[in-house]
């Protein structure tokens, strides 16, 4: 069976076709800066590589130059879309209808259209992958992979709100989590990489890209995590802002006059790193106008990199100490002044970094040095492949 995953996040859609068979990536892809100028579509196939320059607006039209790279005549890997069996969408919130993946019928359709007010950078993403599918492929089944899933097994006393209990049996006001196929991925690979058993370890995922979020792991299971009700809570990210003081939204509502709609797109869409340095929501846009003596890009940079190290030190108390802290995603795989900056700063833990190993992109490394009271990994995620499993086990 052929199965065709798609990621779609706030600004990029990963995609990969795979061989269930022998689980071969037939082609794998990337398409960044997705909604801003020069996006880029970077594509592979078996040896052959293919590079597009040129603003695209949307996922639904990134989708559409993705289906046409594989079945291109020249680079193509599959004869028609027909070669397809079954398509995979990393699909962000389920709310507390899905604790494990699902076929997408009708009614899941219907739950990840509800979900769009707790995450509206994603779930529209997800949702318009779905639609161009059913357009391209009407017959061929599609698989939901819920970012919700792997942070289920929180104890209430991690994912309730301090207000009252009624509106979480009314409305379900809890923490969700997110990034949870990530997070699942990178923590298991980061044991086995050290030769150690997850069941008995103390583990910190940093999942930091354009979106961001921190999970304590405890055990192999989810003892607590940034993100909560929607992925508006937790880390700085590229245009979200993270944890604020809540009245502040009441503040701006009286003093601005704006609406309900209007202040949500200002905290998910125009805040962030973006929203303080002015520059971009791209931390390498951010990172290169710091480094040109950009005051509010430095001020925007320091306060990114504060949250994590903050979070990071929070959940190593919650924990009870860290046996391992695994960077991952976009930034934490291929900034290293990123995790420099991050672990230089937790040396009263006892953790320090080996500079030269951590010159590196996107490789699976211990970059902590030998006598590091805590290892430190980078792991690439792979959450492609998680999705395929899932999508080959539902479709068949």
């Amino acid at each position: 069976m052929k199965v065709l995953v798609l990621n779609s996040g706030s600004s990029s859609l990963k995609y990969q076709l795979f061989d269930m068979e022998t689980e071969e990536v037939m082609a794998v892809g990337l398409v960044e800066r997705v909604g801003l100028e020069n996006s880029v579509l970077s594509h592979e196939a078996r040896g052959n590589e293919k590079e597009i320059v040129k603003d695209i607006a949307n996922h639904k039209e990134a989708l559409r130059m993705v289906m046409d790279l594989l079945d291109d005549k020249e680079i193509g890997v599959i004869s028609s879309m027909n070669d397809i069996e079954a398509v995979g969408h990393r699909v962000v919130h389920g709310g507390e209808n899905f604790a494990s993946s699902a076929l997408i019928t009708d009614d899941v359709y219907k739950a990840i259209e509800d979900c769009i007010p707790l995450a509206p950078l994603h779930n529209p993403a997800n949702k318009d992958g779905i639609d161009a599918i059913k357009e391209l492929m009407p017959e061929v089944p599609q698989v939901a992979v819920f970012d919700t899933a792997f942070h289920q097994t929180m104890k209430p006393d991690a994912y309730l709100y301090a207000i009252p209990y009624k509106y979480y049996e009314k409305y379900k006001i809890r923490r969700y989590g997110f990034h949870g196929t990530s997070h699942n991925y990178v923590s298991a690979e980061g044991a086995k990489f050290i030769g150690e058993d997850i069941n008995k370890l103390n583990i910190i995922t940093v999942h930091i890209g354009n979106g961001g979020s921190i999970a304590a792991i405890k055990d192999g299971k989810v003892v607590d995590t940034t993100m909560g009700f929607t992925p508006l809570e937790g880390l700085i990210m590229g245009t979200r802002c993270g944890d604020m003081d809540p009245a502040i939204v009441t503040f701006l509502e009286s003093q601005e006059k704006l609406t309900a709609v209007e202040l949500d797109t200002i905290l998910n869409k125009k805040s962030g790193v973006l929203g303080v340095s002015g520059v971009s929501s791209d931390m390498r846009d951010v990172e290169a106008a710091a480094e040109d003596g950009n005051e509010r890009a430095t001020i925007a940079l320091n306060m990114y990199l504060n949250r994590i190290v903050k979070y990071i030190g929070s959940y190593t108390a919650l924990l009870g100490g860290v046996d391992l802290i695994v960077f991952t995603a976009g930034v934490g795989e291929n900034s290293i002044s990123t995790r420099k900056s991050v672990v230089d700063r937790l040396g009263y833990l006892g953790i320090t970094l080996d500079e030269e190993k951590n010159k590196v992109r996107a490789k699976a490394r211990v970059i902590s040095t030998d006598d590091s009271k805590s290892k430190v990994i980078i792991m690439p995620t792979n959450e492609e492949l998680v999705i395929a499993k899932d999508t080959f086990s539902l479709a068949k």
